[in-house]
């Protein structure tokens, strides 16, 4: 399979041949209740190389987490990285199902399927319950958001969004997929659609953007089909707490009005003025429905950085309009 555009998920697919080969025995650790779940469903706790896991799948999965999230810096906290060996008699089944239609949508495609890898983010017992039926469910679908009806899942070097998305278990620890996506043919989802199927037999999947996508759509139909988890990061990040709590709120204009203008005072001693007059324009752009939530938080990223980002809103939370 062809993953040409994602430079690190090359690093990951270099191993799925010999993994698919051996016959190795997961080792679980006293993690939880979660970790258990992930290991009666063929599931093997990866160990960090004695390198400092910069080499082997290990490492390629953290560089492929890493790459969106390294300006939370200490904050991110790799608990565990697990692996997808197909152990279980369903567990292949589903493999060779993933083979078979992909080498179907290449067929249709002019040979290339489009496979790419993708992060899923959602509560531990959502991660729990596509490991071992596969996904159940749509997602959750938010009106005037939502790019469609289907499985959302951030391209491999962008999972700040699928984070966002992943809830915090009894443990305060949250989890991730990361997939390989059968995309084919995609076309444009606008925000706020609710399209939850191929728009005609040209299509086999959607996107947020043609040039820089943030977002993969997979339609519910697909789902089981077009989307094989290989594996699971398991992560604290108290610090997403907050950024979710702000930047959520993005999506009421009327709670976001409450918050946004101390955001402006608090980046304003940051920031050459120009800068906050773009943004502010951005937000304004947001209260008039011209662009959504993501793409507010996108272009606020962009202007600003993320490490400067993420510290203006913990400012934030001790400023008083």
């Amino acid at each position: 399979m062809d993953a040409e555009g994602d430079q690190v998920s090359m690093t990951v697919l270099d191993y799925e041949t010999a993994a698919y080969d051996s016959d190795c025995e997961s080792s679980v650790s006293d993690s939880g209740r979660l970790f258990r779940e992930f290991a009666r469903n063929g599931m093997v706790k990866l160990e960090e190389s004695a390198e400092g896991g910069g080499g082997g799948e290990y490492g390629a999965v953290m560089k492929s987490f890493l790459v969106d999230m390294r300006f939370l810096g200490e904050e991110i906290d790799v608990v565990a990285v697990h692996k997808n060996m197909y152990s279980s008699v369903a567990g292949q089944a589903r493999l060779e199902a993933f083979r078979v239609f992909s080498r179907a949508v290449a067929a249709r495609r002019g040979g290339d399927a489009n496979v790419k890898y993708g992060w899923y983010g959602g509560s531990p017992d959502e991660i729990r319950d596509v490991v071992t039926y596969g996904f159940v469910g749509s997602g959750k679908f938010e009106k005037g958001v939502s790019h469609g009806v289907g499985i959302h899942l951030s391209p491999v070097n962008s999972p700040f969004d699928s984070a966002l998305r992943a809830k915090e278990d009894e443990n305060g620890v949250r989890h991730m997929l990361l997939c390989r996506v059968i995309l084919g043919n995609t076309e444009i989802i606008c925000p706020g659609s609710e399209q939850s199927h191929p728009s005609s037999t040209q299509f086999d999947s959607g996107i947020d953007n043609p040039i820089a996508p943030t977002q993969y759509i997979v339609w519910t139909s697909y789902m089981n089909s077009h989307i094989f988890p290989n594996y699971i990061i398991s992560f604290r990040a108290p610090c997403l707490i907050g950024l979710r709590r702000t930047w959520r709120s993005a999506t009421t204009p009327n709670s976001l009005s409450m918050s946004f203008p101390v955001f402006l005072k608090v980046l304003s001693r940051f920031v050459h003025p120009s800068k906050v007059g773009l943004i502010l324009n951005y937000y304004n752009e947001f209260r008039e429905n011209k662009i959504v939530r993501s793409q507010l938080i996108r272009r606020l990223r962009n202007i600003v950085g993320d490490k400067l980002l993420s510290s203006v809103i913990k400012l934030c939370r001790n400023e008083r309009v």
